[in-house]
């Protein structure tokens, strides 16, 4: 588990050495849900659609959590890259303060207004209303655990260690996997659990992967074991963690709050529509987990030798990754509009809602390409320490989602939803691109 040098070597087989640990992690985080859903999905078409309510809130707290982690992995790796351990050691502290902090005050609040939350929705099963209640209760109450993951999987890619956080996310996935059909249906004197089994099993998946995590800080990650949590450091750590953070984190949690609007309009087509969604989502994650991974692996590639100055090997490591991320987006892109029923059967075998699914994932899949290469391209520039554009390009064209559903639905009807979902992706994807060509011309000479 040695860290990677990404300050020196050949660029695509340094970029091959982090980026395929940090996909596999990411890909893991996606199937925590992913493995409540094709369990939860033989419950039937509320469960799931309970779930897919109550996701939308942990979806929310992963927004918050962006903001350490972000800008605490940026500012780690800067100041790697510029060999200085005090300010290493005061960023990795500082993200971690703030990640608590944010954790128990969004845990509260969850707990407290998860009834008021659901509502908002007007779903029309009892069942699914009490469900999303609870299961959002049990996750968001205890996010804690999640916010240090997230934390401390940002400092160790910051660092070049892309295999650590796989390996404690693998052992998480597993413990998941095993409890989830234990704690949702049942076994011997285990009692079955239903929404609230999903829910017991990811929070017991996330406190092991925090334990691991531990050991390994304690074992090998002897920076990180400087830590110390009770002292308070100079403010302007504070400021440039939440200042480069911020805009991701505000990005991310407009995206949820978005789609949760979008949500509110896809239940005025029944549970049914609701369910279909959220199992479209779980399986285009698979795209966008990808994603998110190439995101942080260039992040970190770029802001270790942007500390470094060595402009050209940034500009390099940035062609590198989205020549891959573009591969990538086209081969989702062919599967989702290959054989999107079959792949949608895997987690529900509804007819009603199975065509409703069906069009989703084709309509989404026009979108594929772009979307990668747009969380791609948020990552090149939160590694230069400039996350202010991204950010700025997708909250307005996610928040363009709401009027354009407004046209489209009058002639698509709840297809127009999905259109609107797609047209916005791809524009996001034109905008970022070229906006970062732009930029990497004026602000990278070397």
């Amino acid at each position: 588990m040695e860290a990677t040098d990404l300050l020196n070597g050949r660029i695509l087989p340094t970029l091959t050495k982090l980026t395929i640990p940090i996909v596999l992690t990411a890909m893991i985080q996606m199937a925590y849900n992913m493995t409540d859903m094709l369990w939860i999905g033989q419950l039937g078409a509320n469960s799931v659609a309970a779930i897919g309510v109550a996701g939308m809130f942990t979806w929310l707290s992963n927004g918050l959590v962006m903001m350490p982690r972000i800008g605490g992995q940026v500012k780690t790796g800067h100041s790697i890259g510029g060999r200085n351990m005090d300010d290493t050691i005061s960023y990795e502290s500082a993200s971690f303060q703030i990640a608590i902090v944010f954790a128990l005050t969004f845990a509260f609040s969850m707990i407290v207004l998860a009834p008021l939350l659901v509502s908002f929705f007007d779903l029309h099963n009892s069942y699914t209303i009490s469900s999303a209640v609870i299961y959002m209760r049990t996750c968001c109450g205890l996010c804690l655990f999640n916010f240090l993951n997230q934390v401390i999987t940002g400092l160790f890619f910051a660092t070049g260690d892309s295999q650590s956080p796989f390996i404690a996310n693998s052992i998480g996935l597993v413990v998941n996997i095993v409890l989830d059909p234990l704690l949702i249906f049942g076994w011997g004197i285990i009692p079955a659990m239903d929404v609230l089994g999903a829910a017991v099993a990811t929070v017991l998946a996330q406190l092991i992967v925090t334990m691991i995590f531990i050991l390994i800080i304690l074992k090998k990650h002897h920076i990180i074991k400087k830590i110390k949590l009770w002292k308070i450091y100079h403010y302007s750590y504070y400021t440039n963690i939440l200042k480069i953070g911020f805009p991701m984190a505000l990005q991310n949690m407009l995206f949820s709050i978005c789609s949760m609007i979008i949500a509110r309009f896809v239940a005025g087509y029944g549970d049914g529509a609701v369910a279909a969604q959220k199992i479209g989502t779980q399986i285009e994650s698979i795209s966008w987990g990808m994603g998110d991974g190439f995101q942080a692996a260039i992040n970190s590639f770029i802001a270790q030798n942007y500390g470094a100055r060595q402009i050209d090997r940034v500009k390099k490591g940035y062609r590198t990754m989205m020549v891959i991320a573009v591969i990538w987006g086209a081969l989702c892109m062919g599967v989702l509009l290959g054989c999107p029923a079959d792949i949608f059967r895997i987690f529900l075998n509804d007819q009603q809602v199975l065509p409703i699914g069906v069009s989703y994932l084709m309509i989404i899949g026009y979108s594929q390409i772009f979307m990668i290469c747009e969380i791609t391209t948020a990552g090149a520039f939160s590694g230069l320490g400039n996350s202010f554009p991204p950010s700025f390009v997708s909250i307005v064209f996610t928040l363009g989602r709401i009027p354009l559903i407004f046209i489209l639905t009058h002639f698509l009807g709840l297809n127009g939803i999905w259109w609107a979902i797609s047209f916005s992706s791809i524009l996001k994807g034109i905008v970022s691109f070229a906006w970062f060509e732009i930029y990497k011309r004026k602000q990278l000479k070397a």
